[in-house]
C-alpha cells in the first residue's frame, strides 16, 4: 500500500466507549483509504481499548490503522509518540470523543495541498452535549468543552488565538522544526492539566509559521453531563491555572509580566462580564464566571 498523506492521531485514556465511536466515523470517509492512515496511542488504559481497536483492524481492513501502546503517561506523551510513528507528512490530532464529518480527511489534505505555505490548521468543534447546555454556560466559557467556531471563512489565527486540541493538524516537518509537545504541559492520567497546545502554537508565532482557521475540517465533540458538573469545571480550572503557572515560569522575565497584565485585565473583563450578566438576569452565567477566575488564579498563584 502506498505511503499516506495524513496520519491521524487519535490519543487515549480509559475511553473505550467514546473510541469506538470515534474510530467509526474516521472509518466512513469520503476520502480514498489509501491516503490517510490512523493512529491509536494508547495510555496503558485498563478498559477494553485494546479490544474496540483488535475489532475495528478486523471490521475494517481496508483502513490503514495501527495500535501503540505509551507507557509514559501524559497526553503529551501520547502525542509525540503520533510524530514518531507517523508516516505522512500531515498529521492530525482529534480527540478520542470526537466524532470527524465524513469529509474532514479530504478536506484537511486538500487544504494543505492548495496552501502548500501553511504550517498548521485548526478545525471547527461543534459541541454534541448529552443532555441540555447548562444555564451557566457562555460564549466566554465554551473552550471548556473544546468548542470552536471563528465563522464559515478560512482564515489566520490572530492575536491569543490558537487550535484546540480536540481538532488541529500539522506539517510534519514543522513538528520536527519546532519541537515536541512539552511533557510538563497537559493531562496526566485523570489530572486536568493543559497549556501544552498553547505551548506549541505560541513557539510556532515566535518563528512566524503560518496557522490557520479551517471550518470545514470539521469535528463534533461528546459533551457527557458528568463533564459540566461544577466540582468538574473547578478539577479543570485548577489544572488549567496550575499549567498556565508551569509554562509562565518556563518563559522570560518579559513573559511572566506580560502574563500578569493578561489576568489583570481578565479579572477586569470578568467583573464586568458579570455585572452585565447580572443586570440581564443571567445570574448563573455571572457566578460561574466569577467562580472559574477565582479557582484559576488561586492554582496560578500557587503554581
Amino acid at each position: 500500500m502506498s505511503k499516506p498523506l495524513l496520519s491521524v492521531v487519535v490519543c487515549t485514556f480509559n475511553r473505550d466507549n467514546y473510541l469506538q465511536q470515534c474510530l467509526n466515523h474516521l472509518a466512513q470517509q469520503t476520502a480514498l483509504a489509501e491516503l490517510f492512515e490512523i493512529l491509536v496511542i494508547d495510555n496503558q488504559s485498563t478498559d477494553q481499548t485494546r479490544q474496540v481497536c483488535d475489532d475495528f483492524r478486523t471490521n475494517h481492513p481496508e483502513v490503514q490503522f495501527r495500535y501503540l501502546l505509551e507507557q509514559q503517561q501524559g497526553l503529551s506523551h501520547c502525542r509525540n509518540k503520533g510524530i514518531e510513528a507517523s508516516n505522512a507528512e500531515i498529521i492530525s490530532y482529534i480527540d478520542d470523543d470526537a466524532l470527524a464529518d465524513s469529509d474532514y480527511v479530504s478536506n484537511l489534505i486538500t487544504y494543505f495541498q492548495h496552501i502548500p505555505d501553511v504550517d498548521a490548521i485548526g478545525g471547527k468543534v461543534t459541541p454534541i452535549y448529552q443532555s441540555q447546555p447548562p444555564v451557566w454556560m457562555s460564549k466566554y466559557l465554551l473552550p471548556l468543552v473544546a468548542a470552536l467556531d471563528m465563522g464559515v471563512s478560512s482564515k489566520p489565527f490572530t492575536g491569543r488565538k490558537f487550535p484546540i486540541g480536540a481538532n488541529m493538524a500539522f506539517q510534519r516537518s514543522v513538528l520536527l522544526e519546532i519541537g515536541a509537545f512539552s511533557t510538563d504541559l497537559g493531562r496526566v492520567g485523570n489530572y486536568l492539566g493543559s497549556s501544552e497546545e498553547k505551548d506549541m502554537f505560541y513557539r510556532m508565532k515566535k518563528l512566524q509559521k503560518k496557522v490557520h482557521y479551517v471550518p470545514n475540517v470539521h469535528v463534533f465533540h461528546s459533551i457527557p453531563d458528568d463533564r459540566l458538573e461544577v466540582g468538574y469545571i473547578k478539577k479543570m480550572a485548577h489544572g488549567i491555572g496550575k499549567s498556565e503557572a508551569i509554562r509562565t515560569r518556563q518563559g522570560s522575565p518579559m513573559m511572566a509580566i506580560n502574563k500578569w497584565l493578561e489576568e489583570l485585565l481578565k479579572i477586569g473583563a470578568t467583573v464586568v462580564l458579570a455585572i452585565l450578566y447580572t443586570l440581564k438576569g443571567e445570574w448563573p452565567k455571572a457566578k460561574m464566571l466569577v467562580k472559574f477566575r477565582f479557582w484559576f488564579l488561586g492554582s496560578f498563584i500557587k503554581g
